[in-house]
């Protein structure tokens, strides 16, 4: 931990202070590629506004409503919190009661209608917040927090008396915290610890109390924001707000839900602008977890599969616990970009250096291996029979005199070395305590990351709390997993930031060609047949088989000379979603006996079965290649969704698929396959040749198109399978099912 002192095309740079020193960082611009308002061709915002929130966190006025000095009621205590909190941001408070003249001697309003002045703030201590709405709007109050509970966490109920509560809000153009928030907004921040902070977003209080106590260890907080059940302000307000910030370094958050997926990724996009980094502990991975988040704020939970690939294609960093979001935020917020990305661990013991090393590899760390003139360097102060090639063990003696320090410099002075790392198992004075000293000084001379795994259990050693915590430079863990897994996140932030290119500022505005040839195909509420999809993927440039519809068994024998033998024959009707269990598909067929025998059997299968057919299609025969799924679904909270997997039978014993929500570029496609663990069949395998990637990747970017153009109208697709034959050949839609909404 860090210690206590130290696509949109960006058009400018605005300063930002980075780990202890003022250093420019690429920032956000107000200004984008296209118009704030722009909306794409499904008529939803490609820009998250950025609400004004500096009179929320620094009001000028508050007005406490249900105010009390009563001893031993509830109301009481946060009065006074509240008080003592405006004192320290200069905020003139105002309470209201119906009963009483003043409170802890401060003149007191009968009413939100007799205050004595127009008030930035209100805090609502009253069991149903929504009679005052009305109220507060008539009196211009710009923003208000409602602690009641008994809301959307409590059921059906609960979550019609939100949705009225969040109505009146709308109305009254006022904005609002809650309900079922809490006081953490109104902390008692330290004034007196430097360099960037992190700002925290909560859905759950509670979970916010072990960063809020990075202030001890001289982790600087600059906002909380507990969203609670998010009738109307959200995280993604928040996180729009925090990456303006020009003191927020990063942005920790605890979500149990997102109120609405297409408002996080903007405000994650603007983030990522901003070069913001965003860590998230987003609950619900589990059916079970998933559960308990909606029970406790009453929202949506979305499918996790979704809600990972969502966060990760706009940067946002997700780890699993709290101890994760403290360690990663904290570096993420203050250590300078990287120069390099090589990691270098160091230590005194070869077996810590072995173990270290090992889990760094795994989990896609760089260890390059030291040059040989840098090994023979390390060699003067190493003995020789020590590996020094990376890990660099030292044997332990060097670290108690003049060679420890040479040493650090040494490796920090390696170009190809971006970060240190040197895990301390335990504390071993003298020699951990010098050791932890060359490292604090070293790190103030050097652009380069240096960071120490303090294993000791006990954490109250001196060279822990006063060396190691005191430095602004050093980044100091507990754990070898938590290092590990902040350095990761580190690296990556800074690689994606560096490159980023906003998704939405490539979103199409207006529908293509393709889109009124599409929508004459659909179906409302219904299921297309084969031959209907076919005609749709078509329209959007996608390659389908040939292929005829026929009705008789003369017609499928002059069709199948058209098209070419050997052919295939399909049933073809609007409720046919798994033909080959049935036996309505025939392979291979090489002549015209075959053919109208195939008819016979296809149609007698179908009136036995009692399947309606609008026909029997007649195809073309393709070639093998690598059988591929591609797809369209909606997620509850992100809308439309784009899925591509290994296809056939595979796609349901497996289950190897990576998913994208729309819209993204052909990088992000690109992206998916690599995340396949049978990506290795693209590249040909047992000799076989290598496939159509490019082809591949073209399908799945023309069904993200067809997704964002018919947005609501298709409720599925799936292309099963998507034949991706050999390089340079193309890929064959060989069977297809829309349905329709």
């Amino acid at each position: 931990m860090l210690g206590s002192t130290h696509g949109t095309l960006t058009t400018d740079f605005r300063a930002r202070v980075v780990a202890c020193g003022e250093q420019p960082r690429p920032g956000a611009v107000h200004g984008t590629a296209a118009a704030e308002g722009d909306l794409d061709v499904s008529g939803r915002p490609l820009h998250a506004p950025v609400p004004d929130l500096d009179r929320f966190f620094q009001p000028e006025s508050l007005a406490v409503v249900g105010a009390s000095d009563a001893e031993g009621r509830p109301n009481t205590g946060i009065t006074r919190q509240l008080i003592a909190w405006a004192e320290r941001v200069g905020a003139r408070v105002h309470p209201v009661h119906p009963t009483r003249d003043s409170v802890f001697g401060l003149p007191c309003s009968a009413s939100v209608a007799d205050l004595p002045e127009q008030v930035d703030l209100a805090v609502l201590l009253v069991g149903d917040p929504l009679p005052l709405i009305d109220e507060l709007a008539e009196a211009k109050v710009k923003f208000a927090v409602a602690f009641a509970s008994g809301f959307a966490e409590t059921g059906e109920d609960g979550a019609a008396a939100q949705e009225r509560l969040a109505a009146a809000v709308r109305r009254s153009g006022m904005r609002l915290l809650g309900p079922n928030t809490n006081l953490n907004a109104f902390e008692r921040f330290r004034d007196d610890l430097e360099g960037p902070a992190i700002a925290l977003i909560t859905q759950s209080g509670h979970q916010g109390r072990p960063l809020f106590a990075l202030q001890e260890l001289g982790i600087r907080l600059s906002h909380w924001a507990p969203t609670g059940n998010e009738a109307d302000l959200e995280a993604a307000d928040f996180i729009a707000y925090f990456a303006e910030r020009p003191e927020v370094g990063a942005v920790a958050c605890y979500l149990e839900g997102l109120k609405d997926g297409r408002s996080f990724l903007l405000a994650a996009d603007r983030a990522a602008r901003a070069r913001v980094p965003v860590v998230a502990v987003k609950v619900g991975r589990t059916e079970t977890g998933a559960r308990t988040a909606a029970s406790h704020t009453g929202k949506l939970t979305g499918a996790d599969q979704v809600v990972d690939a969502a966060m990760r294609q706009y940067g946002v960093i997700r780890v699993d616990g709290l101890d994760e979001l403290q360690d990663t935020s904290a570096l993420l917020a203050r250590a300078r970009p990287p120069v390099a990305d090589g990691v270098v661990v160091y230590s005194i013991s070869g077996g810590t250096g072995a173990h270290f090393a090992d889990l760094a590899t795994a989990a896609g760390l760089t260890l390059p291996t030291l040059t040989a003139a840098k090994q023979a360097e390390l060699h003067a102060w190493i003995p020789p029979y020590l590996n020094v090639a990376n890990p660099v063990d030292n044997g332990g003696h060097p670290v108690g005199d003049w060679r420890g320090r040479k040493i650090i410099d040494a490796i920090l002075a390696d170009p190809a070395v971006g970060v240190l790392i040197c895990p301390i198992t335990g504390p071993f004075p003298p020699m951990s305590d010098r050791l932890a000293r060359d490292l604090v000084e070293a790190a103030e001379q050097t652009d380069k990351l240096v960071c120490v795994v303090w294993g000791s259990p006990v954490g109250t050693e001196a060279a822990y709390r006063e060396t190691l915590l005191g430095s602004s430079r050093v980044a100091t863990f507990r754990t070898f997993a938590n290092c590990i897994g902040a350095v990761r996140a580190h690296l990556a932030h800074h690689r994606f930031t560096s490159s980023y290119r906003s998704p939405f500022d490539e979103a199409p505005r207006v529908p293509s060609p393709s889109f009124r040839k599409a929508q004459a195909l659909m179906r409302p509420g219904r299921q297309l047949s084969e031959h209907a999809a076919k005609q749709l993927l078509r329209a959007y440039g996608i390659r389908v088989p040939r292929e005829q519809l026929v009705t008789s068994a003369a017609a499928a024998v002059r069709a199948a000379g058209q098209v070419g033998y050997p052919v295939v024959m399909k049933a073809s009707g609007t409720h046919l979603a798994h033909k080959t269990e049935l036996g309505l598909v025939k392979v291979g067929l090489t002549s015209a006996s075959q053919v109208r025998d195939a008819y016979r059997e296809l149609t007698d299968i179908a009136r036995y079965e009692g399947v309606e057919l609008d026909g029997v299609l007649v195809c073309q025969m393709v070639a093998r290649g690598v059988e591929m799924v591609v797809g369209v679904t909606h997620d509850a909270l992100f809308g439309p969704t784009v899925t591509v997997g290994l296809g056939g039978v595979l796609v349901e014993v497996l289950g190897d698929a990576a998913v994208r929500v729309p819209p993204f570029g052909e990088e992000q496609a690109r992206d998916m396959l690599d995340e396949l663990r049978g990506r290795a069949l693209l590249e040909g395998v047992r000799g076989g040749p290598p496939v159509d990637v490019d082809a591949l990747v073209e399908v799945v970017l023309r069904v993200q198109r067809m997704a964002l153009e018919l947005g609501g109208e298709l409720a599925e697709l799936d292309i099963n399978p998507l034949m991706v034959l050999p390089r340079g050949q193309g890929a064959v839609a060989l069977d297809a099912l829309v349905v329709c909404s």
